[in-house]
């Protein structure tokens, strides 16, 4: 049968790794009546250790063959088909054999059309994913990768995708990715373009990279064509391994230019290609996402944990691209927020919300930073360009869309961002504190300012709505050891104002909430919002005094003006104070008598402002109560301070709103004719009362006042009595000052007298007795007030005891004393025999005054001096009163009210600034500390009485 065989064996190279070899076999065989050249492979297994190998015996045809088994046809006689399954026992030549892929090379195999993949999967997969397992080289590995995906993974069962292909191949995929990004890294700095070599390593690397990614990018593809509605957990790890590596790109492409240095433009092509092809497999990924379905009902712990993951991966991206494509950044924040809001109900309790509210809220500051430099640039530039003007459009756009991704967040996921709530306050105190009128802001344009109010700010006053119920934001809010930098006071400020405008439509319970203070212990006490309002207003001392400017409330036929903070603050709390629920009442009247009693006068005078309102808002026995305590309050103080002095500024505006039945039962009351009830009507004005009560209580007080002084002057005039002479002084003087016109002949008769006969006794001791000069401060305004009919020699008297008294310095509220008593002689005609006496020393009083430093004694000065040059008839002496050019400078200035020191808007808020720097430390901690004695004492008496009343 056989004429002649021969066989030759020779090696050939290792295909398919290190634990299979393969040989070309070469067999001649003549037959009778024809030739045939044939090409057998040998495949030599691996045999268990100590055992010869078996050889199994496979043929291919190279030629003809070939075609012929793929077709299934017969190109064999059956002679040596018959030679074959004999030499061979069981294996056979059947037509339905096909070639198998371990005898395929890798080129060989990427040809095989469609049927046949699908046919040998079974068979050639194992053996793929083993070389791919093996394989050291990244040449190899990306040619293997692309014939699973391409031609192999659309046969593939798509429920056990994961078990079958992406658990054992992704792994080792990343860990290739990684390592390639690692090399690219290390040569990088070998990198220039005499070194061909490197060069040509690096942009090799690159170009496998960019198959790697589109290798994945054929993963996902397939996964989303093939599946209508996506299991994670028969996936989960192909999201995982494709966001590592989409992470891994960006951040290469990012830090290029510091990896690359100056030799960038080497390889800048393919860090392009590689950053597109990136982003392509991102949008796929994200479409295969979107497909994903998670049952609420069932807890699938690993399902939930893979979606967590895959949602945290992708916030980690964000942080990448920010600074990239602003448009995919968006793009990416929009899909995480769609996301989390789509699979809520299953992984509410797995999100690390706080990552996610601190990356939104970063990424708020850095778009709206940028927003505003590009708005300065254009203020500076004072052109319009277009280029940059659509920028700040698209920037602003950005704004708003965080802003409202951050809105829609915190909307549905509200209880699980109890550890947010610091970063959502500091997020709206940070954009307020760049926007005007802060003093800190970016100095932009009017319509831009207003362009980014309307298209950004918008957003955040739900933001707060949404938040008023929450209680540890109301925490944070409040907290009584909220420690903020300067620049953050003012938005502070603002922020409870609007919160405060909000709450009247929110529930009792809420109001309660906001409105009572809570402490649990130290570390998380909290102040009332009124107590809270209070403390912030009187922190933003340069926005007062500069002052900064506010759109004013709208009301109906007006146009809105700008007010400043003061008034903002103010009709704001009004307001609150109108429409407050009744509860909250015993909360308000003690926040602002707490006001009332501050140690800071503006504070002082806005809760009084505020106290005045509801005194006329509400009714008018409230308002008579009211005065009532505050009138107890003032007798229950225990000696001169700040707080007498702001409760006797609150009785004397208070009384005004009393009705006239209640001021004649106030009257009773508190009856003149007492001398223990002196210490309140020397600080009510007379005016307040109607005609009849005015010339009654004048006369009452009038009689009590100076029957006091008589007895002082009769008694051993001690120093110890001296508090009781001088309220009846001031009680005088309040008489004269406001019912002066009650007063008939005999009774300014009587209080001339009375004072004379004082003066003839303090001036000898004023001098050398501190306590007697606020006697004689008392005095003197009082003398001035009847300077028409006094002795000139009195007068003489008088002004020589002042200059010489000025001369030792005395405290300010002498030398103010001193002012009134010589801007009463403005229209007094001092007689010839004794204008040597007095006008000497009217002109030495004027220019000591005018030279002072202290600012407010030097305003007054100004103000008395020249009402005083304007109405006397001594012009003579109005020069000898500016004793210096800087006296006279000082003057003129003053009386063509220009200032000194010529100062630009920009140089008097950085000086404001300066200003509260270094007063704020320091001032702020001594006058606290102050305070808190003094109101620890002085306060317990007041609220006791309150609380008795």
């Amino acid at each position: 049968m056989w004429r002649s065989a021969s066989i030759n064996i020779t090696a050939s190279e290792t295909l398919w790794g290190s634990s299979t070899l393969f040989y070309r076999v070469a067999i001649s065989r003549n037959f009778d009546s024809m030739a045939t050249g044939l090409i057998f492979v040998v495949w030599i297994a691996p045999a268990p250790w100590g055992t010869q190998p078996a050889f199994s015996l496979w043929f291919w045809c190279r030629q003809r063959g070939r075609k012929a088994c793929r077709d299934g046809e017969s190109f064999l006689s059956p002679l040596w088909r018959d030679w074959f399954e004999g030499a061979f026992p069981g294996d056979s030549m059947s037509q339905d054999r096909t070639t198998p892929a371990s005898v395929v090379s890798l080129e060989e195999l990427s040809s095989w059309p469609e049927e046949l993949c699908r046919r040998e999967l079974p068979s050639v997969l194992p053996r793929l994913l083993s070389m791919y397992q093996h394989s050291d080289s990244w040449i190899e590995h990306i040619q293997l990768l692309k014939i699973i995906v391409e031609m192999f993974l659309p046969h593939m069962n798509h429920l056990t995708l994961e078990k079958t292909f992406f658990s054992q191949v992704l792994p080792k995929t990343v860990k290739l990715f990684d390592d390639m990004i690692y090399e690219l890294t290390s040569q990088a700095r070998e990198l220039s373009s005499q070194n061909l070599e490197i060069q040509s390593t690096l942009r090799n690397i690159l170009q496998t990279m960019v198959q790697v990614l589109g290798a994945l990018t054929g993963c996902v593809q397939h996964v989303c064509a093939t599946q209508e509605s996506i299991v994670l957990e028969n996936i989960h790890s192909l999201p995982s391994s494709v966001l590592h590596v989409i992470k891994s790109t960006f951040v290469h492409c990012k830090n290029s230019e510091s990896v690359y240095s100056g030799r960038l433009h080497l390889v800048s092509d393919l860090l392009q290609a590689l950053f597109k092809e990136a982003y392509s497999l991102q949008k796929q990924l994200m479409e295969l996402l979107d497909m994903v379905c998670m049952d609420p009902l069932v807890d699938e712990n690993d399902d939930i944990l893979n979606m967590v993951i895959v949602i945290h991966s992708l916030l980690d991206i964000c942080l990448v691209i920010s600074s990239i494509d602003s448009a995919f950044h968006a793009n990416t924040w929009k899909f995480i927020i769609k996301q989390s809001l789509k699979h809520q109900s299953v992984i509410k309790n797995q999100l690390k919300h706080k990552d996610i509210i601190t990356s939104l809220c970063e990424d708020i500051l850095f778009s709206f930073h940028s927003c505003l430099q590009l708005a300065e640039q254009m203020t500076q530039s004072d052109t319009q360009d277009n280029a940059d003007y659509r920028l700040f459009h698209k920037t602003l756009k950005l704004c708003r869309f965080f802003a409202n991704s951050l809105l829609h967040y915190t909307k549905e996921f509200l209880t699980f961002l109890s550890d947010s709530c610091c970063t959502l306050h500091q997020l709206y105190l940070q954009i307020h504190s760049k926007l005007p009128p802060s003093l800190y802001a970016t100095t932009i344009s009017k319509a831009q300012q207003e362009e980014i109010a309307g298209a950004f700010l918008v957003t955040l006053d739900p933001l707060i709505t949404q938040l008023l119920t929450f209680q540890p934001f109301i925490q944070v809010v409040l907290d009584s050891q909220l420690d903020l930098p300067c620049e953050l006071q003012f938005p502070q400020c603002l922020l409870l104002v609007a919160i405060m405008d909000k709450l009247p439509s929110q529930p009792e319970d809420v109001q309660v909430l906001w409105c009572t203070e809570s402490q649990l212990s130290e570390a998380t006490a909290r102040v009332s919002l009124l107590k809270a309002i209070f403390y912030s207003f009187e922190q933003c001392s340069g926005e007062l005094s500069l002052p900064v400017r506010l759109q004013g409330v709208k009301t109906k036929g007006q146009a809105q003006v700008a007010v400043t903070l003061y008034q903002h603050v103010c009709v704001h709390l009004c307001t609150f104070i109108a429409s407050a629920h009744p509860s909250l009442f015993p909360e308000l009247d003690a926040a602002l008598l707490n006001a009332v009693l501050s140690t800071k006068m503006i504070t002082s005078l806005l809760a009084m402002d505020a106290w005045c309102f509801l005194a006329r808002y509400g009714t008018a026995e409230i308002c008579a109560h009211h005065v009532t305590i505050v009138a107890h309050l003032i007798k229950s103080c225990p000696g001169e301070c700040y707080q007498l002095t702001n409760l006797s500024i609150l009785l004397r505006r208070l009384f005004f709103f009393m009705a006239p039945p209640h001021q004649a039962e106030f009257i009773q009351k508190f009856s003149p004719k007492e001398a223990e009830n002196l210490s309140l009507w020397q600080y009510i004005s007379f005016q307040a009362l109607s005609a009849d009560l005015r010339k009654q209580t004048a006369d009452e007080v009038t009689r009590t006042g100076t029957t006091q002084c008589r007895e002082w002057l009769s008694s051993g005039r001690t120093l110890g009595e001296l508090e009781s002479l001088n309220t009846a002084l001031s009680a005088l003087l309040t008489v004269c000052n406001s019912a002066g016109e009650a007063l008939d002949i005999g009774q300014q008769t009587e209080i001339t007298e009375v004072g004379s006969q004082l003066w003839a006794f303090l001036n000898k001791q004023v001098t050398g007795q501190p306590y007697v000069q606020q006697t004689f401060s008392l005095l003197l305004p009082l003398l001035g007030f009847f300077i028409q009919t006094l002795d000139p020699q009195l007068i003489s008297q008088v002004l020589t005891l002042q200059t010489s008294l000025l001369k030792l310095e005395p405290p300010d509220h002498t030398c103010l004393a001193v002012l009134d008593f010589v801007s009463s002689l403005g229209k007094l005609f001092i007689p010839q025999a004794i204008q040597d006496k007095i006008l000497p020393n009217l002109s030495c009083i004027f220019a000591l005054l005018l030279a002072d430093r202290n600012w407010l004694l030097e305003q007054h000065t100004l103000e008395a001096f020249t009402l005083f040059a304007e109405g006397t008839n001594h012009e003579e002496i109005v020069p000898q009163c500016l004793s210096s050019e800087e006296t006279k400078n000082k003057v003129v200035s003053f009386l063509e009210k220009t200032g000194l020191i010529d100062e630009t808007d920009a140089a008097r808020v950085e000086r404001v600034k300066q200003e509260r720097g270094i007063f704020s430390e320091p001032f702020v901690k001594v006058t606290a500390e102050e305070a808190r004695w003094s109101s620890l004492q002085v306060g317990r008496g007041f609220f006791s009485v309150w609380i008795k009343l």
